[in-house]
């Protein structure tokens, strides 16, 4: 298809680049991006850009590219808990400037022909087109008034972003314990000299220290100026004693945003409009960005409107929801990562690393050997075998004598959530026993959920766990052990127990 005219509803990184994407496709279309706010006022701090990511960019647009890697600001990842550092290297990861991001796309976007009109609020209703890209955010009012099906989760914990006016010279993570409770830190350098501090923490911690009330009290425009008081001496280490900057910050429970949708007419949505996945995979950028790449090729590759639609979402949505998974098992191990603080810093960087399923211990010490090695010899005991071919054979055959448990309780699971009312009822069957084997279905996102479920009651039962799994999935359950999700872990279909 050729659309003639084509309205983008929404500035944002996502609107822009299909805008850029679109008029290089078809120089004689007319692409105008309707924006709602000024072009020099933007909210947020950094944005992180990833390796996969940027492989994507390049191969749909190199220009863009080279311009946003020459603003961005490479780094590594450290992780710090109390006095112990460890630090992963990432070849490519860079964070940019949200402000830089937005000036490299809106000077893309004129060179190729587009149109950016600025200062008016729009609908898709008024516009005279034959396509609009609905990239209008998580609060789309388009997908509110429209037949698209949206559904918003919103999430257990507290987050709070903010920045400083100095760069890191590492991404840290870093959780600091106060007396009302833990606050943890996510924290990156970008462009421009500056760093972003992004802070969570429990419902529980944020009500003890007053946050509700600071919450409550602080005016949509504003930032929330007693908690970033509080936090930047809560986080006087990492801020070296430089002040935390607001930009209407303020405490906010994260929105998944889900549709049965994506296209209504002549009408597609793209970006947060139609998904949204935690911020703790760096997501809401890329997604946008790739969703431009897969609205374009699909207008491209199809004869008529209703086909590249639908095209676009059959494309998209699979990958969408894959990561939205992935999210979802990092938004909860987030939200419950203060009581992993007993591990040392190596494997707790292993659990990081591994807590959405999605990078596997093999893979991990490819690039970082030296974190592996440590967490393995923790973990053990005994120094370890860190080729990675040999890791999970080496796992499996070294399980801690002490956690060996004779008397196991059969405990079957089958829930998404191991931090739901189901997931508190199997916590409270387990107390009191001598420990217990967790039971379920073969695949691998039940496994993943026992392994979680497992660790909660370890945690909080204090009982011994042991967690069946098939042998094509060693290396979650290798992963599993060292992480210290599980005690013991039993192949169901060689009915080993290492």
């Amino acid at each position: 298809m050729q659309p003639r005219r084509v309205a983008v509803l929404g500035g944002g990184p996502g609107g822009l680049y299909a805008a850029r994407l679109l008029k290089l496709a078809d120089p004689s279309c007319e692409v105008v991006v309707h924006e709602q706010g000024e072009p020099d006022t933007t909210f947020g701090f950094g944005v992180g850009l990833a390796a996969g990511t940027q492989r994507k960019l390049e191969a749909a647009d190199p220009d863009t590219l080279r311009d946003l890697v020459a603003a961005g600001l490479r780094h590594d990842m450290t992780m710090q808990v109390g006095p112990h550092t460890t630090r992963v290297r990432n070849d490519r990861l860079i964070g940019i400037a949200r402000t830089e991001l937005l000036a490299v796309l809106q000077r893309h976007a004129e060179k190729a022909g587009v149109a950016l009109e600025f200062g008016a609020r729009r609908t898709a209703e008024e516009l005279d087109a034959d396509v609009v890209v609905a990239a209008d955010g998580v609060s789309s009012a388009t997908r509110e008034n429209g037949p698209f099906g949206g559904r918003i989760e919103v999430g257990r914990g507290l987050y709070l972003w903010c920045g400083t006016d100095f760069a890191l010279d590492d991404a840290v993570f870093a959780p600091v314990g106060t007396e009302h409770g833990v606050f943890v830190t996510h924290a990156y350098p970008y462009s421009g000299g500056r760093s972003t501090f992004l802070i969570e923490t429990d419902e529980e911690t944020w009500r003890r220290a007053g946050f509700d009330a600071t919450t409550d009290s602080t005016p949509f425009d504003a930032s929330d100026e007693t908690s970033l008081r509080h936090l930047e001496e809560v986080f006087a280490a990492q801020l070296r004693g430089q002040p935390l900057i607001g930009n209407r910050t303020r405490w906010l429970r994260f929105r998944t945003v889900r549709c049965d949708r994506w296209s209504a007419g002549n009408t597609v949505l793209l970006g947060d409009a139609a998904h949204t996945a935690h911020f703790s995979i760096g997501s809401g950028t890329k997604l946008a960005m790739e969703d431009a790449i897969g609205l374009v090729e699909a207008l491209r590759a199809e004869p008529d409107r209703a086909a590249a639609f639908a095209r676009y979402e059959a494309v998209r949505r699979p990958a969408v929801e894959r990561l939205q998974e992935l999210a979802r098992r990092s938004q909860l191990w987030w939200e419950s990562f203060p009581a992993r603080l007993h591990l040392p810093v190596e494997r707790l960087m292993v659990a990081y690393m591994s807590r959405a399923g999605n990078v596997p211990l093999d893979r991990f010490a490819q690039t970082s050997p030296d974190v592996v090695g440590a967490a393995l010899e923790q973990y053990a005991g005994e120094p370890a075998d860190v080729t990675p071919e040999g890791i999970t054979s080496w796992v499996l055959d070294h399980p801690p004598t002490r956690d060996r448990v004779a008397d196991l309780v059969p405990l079957h699971c089958a829930l998404d959530d191991p931090w739901s009312a189901a997931g508190d009822a199997l916590v409270a069957r387990a107390r009191g026993t001598g420990g217990v084997r967790l039971t379920g279905p073969p695949d691998r996102p039940a496994l993943l959920t026992r392994l979680d479920l497992a660790e909660r009651i370890g945690l909080e039962a204090g009982v011994p766990t042991a967690v069946e799994g098939p042998a094509a999935l060693r290396d979650d359950l290798a992963a599993g052990l060292v992480s210290g999700r599980t005690d013991l872990v039993v192949l169901t279909d060689t009915q080993e127990t290492p």
